[in-house]
């Protein structure tokens, strides 16, 4: 995830501009081994480009923003690959509240890549990767919304044999649980079979109580717990790099963006009360596509998916439940961090009906801020914090 720069403007978006960072993107997220293909994909804008439906309006400046979370006291921190911690304000961001930078190597795609608070905004949670490469996840207690760095400890860690398909994000879901990203470990082509080794935690996304023990609780209820040989950690399975993922926040359904291989990018859902033990497919799939060996009998297909070529790093974001944007209600929205143009998955009933282009672009987009009144805010790793705001 080296810094770049971002495009002067973040509204320009013709096919020229968009196919020549592509080509110099590439391989940011979705790796070694992958190949950078020319074509279109399957998006429906092979047209004249659709007016803006929103429009994009810088809000901070940053260093290399990678994350952000909604804080006590409806404030917006935003977290910076180095380490550092700010708070979003009218004036853009303030100092840093933290600042973990001598903890935390950046090369690769490494950094401090995932920040949440737990629901009473009692413990900050970190997901980083230390001077040795591997990820790692502390928890710092606060008082009146401030951390305490004194009180910091590691929850969990996992050794990473690569650089790159770290994963990274993490959140609370709706039954109070935290959720963690991990990817398949690197390298391309996941030549370990992580994915699809359910005792490693590589490849996974994680279901943990870190409320209940020391360092953290395994929720009874997990899909594996009993299962011998596998980890009760493991949640879900058959993920390449689960780079963002997310819950609605009105019907807790969660929504995973995992970065592809070589020819698909794939967003899978699973709607509230189901997911535990699902198979996302990685390596044998790649989305609808068998990558190797056979598709697995219990593989849960992606909701959408995209051919890579001008986009081949995709960037999961929310389904937007806030009030400025009425039109914009009840669809997911996401981008790719090599084209930078934001998207909206139109649904009805919980399935996709369409893809919506946006008519905006918020530059090297590593991902989505879902903000206190749930507006939503894009995190260009180029040094930009933009809010979506309506167009006009």
């Amino acid at each position: 995830m080296p810094l770049l720069p971002a495009p002067a403007d973040h509204a320009r978006s013709g096919r020229r501009r968009r196919r020549a960072l592509a080509g110099a993107l590439c391989l940011l997220l979705a790796g070694a081994g992958s190949a950078c293909r020319d074509d279109d994909g399957d998006f429906p804008d092979d047209g004249p480009r659709q007016s803006a439906q929103v429009t994009l309006t810088q809000v901070a400046a940053a260093q290399s923003p990678t994350a952000g979370v909604t804080g006590l006291g409806d404030t917006v921190w935003i977290a910076e690959r180095a380490g550092r911690v700010r708070v979003l304000t009218e004036g853009g961001l303030g100092e840093p509240v933290l600042d973990i930078s001598p903890q935390t190597t950046t090369d690769g795609e490494r950094g401090l890549l995932g920040i949440t608070f737990d629901p009473t905004f009692s413990h900050l949670y970190l997901s980083y990767t230390d001077l040795s490469g591997d990820t790692v996840i502390d928890e710092i207690a606060l008082t009146d919304g401030r951390p305490r760095p004194e009180t910091r400890r590691t929850v969990l860690t996992q050794e990473q044999p690569y650089a790159n398909h770290n994963g990274g994000d993490l959140t609370f879901g709706p039954d109070g649980m935290l959720y963690i990203g991990l990817g398949d470990g690197g390298s391309g082509g996941d030549p370990h079979n992580f994915g699809q080794d359910l005792s490693t935690l590589l490849g996974k996304l994680l279901r943990i109580d870190p409320a209940a023990a020391r360092p953290y609780g395994i929720p009874p209820d997990n899909p594996f717990v009993d299962r011998p040989g596998a980890r009760g950690e493991i949640w879900a399975y058959g993920l390449r790099n689960p780079w963002r993922f997310s819950f609605d926040a009105e019907t807790g359904d969660l929504w995973i963006a995992d970065v592809g291989q070589s020819s698909r990018e794939e967003i899978d859902r699973a709607p509230a009360g189901t997911g535990a033990g699902a198979n996302y497919g990685w390596s044998r799939m790649e989305g609808t596509r068998v990558y190797s060996g056979e598709e697995p009998a219990d593989h849960v297909p992606p909701v959408f998916e995209y051919s890579t070529g001008e986009r081949c790093s995709i960037t999961g974001g929310y389904v937007y439940r806030g009030e400025a944007i009425p039109h914009l209600r009840g669809a997911y929205v996401f981008s790719d961090y090599c084209a930078g143009d934001l998207w909206a998955l139109d649904l009805a009933d919980g399935e996709v009906t369409g893809v919506t282009d946006l008519g905006v672009n918020g530059g090297a987009v590593v991902g989505f801020v879902q903000g206190p009144d749930r507006e939503l805010y894009v995190l260009d790793l180029g040094g930009t914090v933009y809010r979506i705001d309506p167009a006009g």
